[in-house]
């Protein structure tokens, strides 16, 4: 009996490090995406921001729950992030209440605590009501998050900020964004009626590696 539960002790860990290997490779498969079904090819394709590297442009708003929902899922992608692949981030303003929370993801983006914060702007907002969109609850909120609220107050103030809003707004009605959350890739094709939030990162993933096949090679 001993030596049974002895070899299976040491049988697990082969085991469990076989299954992993074997859902890797399952995820690792591309997805199969159908132009005019997961994905629409723009018109007119719009020039990137990222160079040389493939860009994945999210539009959202941290007032959108949909774009909350979608969070977690896009972390989890990231941190599978090609090299040759970049993800910026556009918030779109279709209320008042908008405004602000463009402004706070900017701020964020601005003191380089956008990537840790934005996960806990989506629960604070969505999950415990926390009403962001008045200014000073938004900097109580971040000097509770660790950031020192005259430098917040100041970059969510500034002349820096508000261009950035006009732009992110001007970029909206470039891709005619009329819902999020939006995922454009390479400026050339966005992602349409996806199955789920779970479905996305596969999908994205297929169009990186067609805008890849259509870069010219360095």
């Amino acid at each position: 009996m001993h030596v049974l539960q002895s070899v299976a002790r040491r049988l697990l860990p082969l085991a469990a490090a076989l299954f992993a290997a074997v859902s890797l490779g399952a995820a690792a498969q591309p997805v199969a995406i159908e132009e005019g079904k997961q994905y629409l090819r723009l018109k007119n394709s719009q020039p990137v921001e990222t160079g040389k590297k493939i860009e994945v442009l999210e539009f959202f708003s941290y007032g959108c729950p949909h774009c909350g929902d979608l969070e977690p899922v896009l972390q989890g992608w990231l941190k599978t992030l090609p090299a040759d692949v970049q993800f910026r981030r556009v918030p779109v303003i279709f209320q008042d209440r908008w405004v602000p929370l463009a402004k706070i993801y900017y701020t964020l983006d601005a003191l380089g605590e956008e990537a840790r914060l934005s996960p806990l702007v989506f629960t604070a907002y969505h999950s415990r009501g926390v009403s962001l969109w008045q200014e000073k609850t938004f900097f109580d909120w971040a000097a509770s998050q660790g950031l020192d609220r005259k430098k917040v107050e100041d970059m969510y103030n500034s002349f820096a900020i508000a261009g950035k809003i006009k732009r992110a707004q001007g970029a909206a009605q470039t891709y005619q964004i009329q819902a999020v959350p939006m995922i454009v890739v390479d400026g050339k094709y966005v992602t349409h009626n996806v199955s789920s939030h779970a479905a996305m990162p596969g999908v994205i993933d297929a169009l990186v590696a067609k805008a890849r096949t259509e870069r010219p090679k360095s």
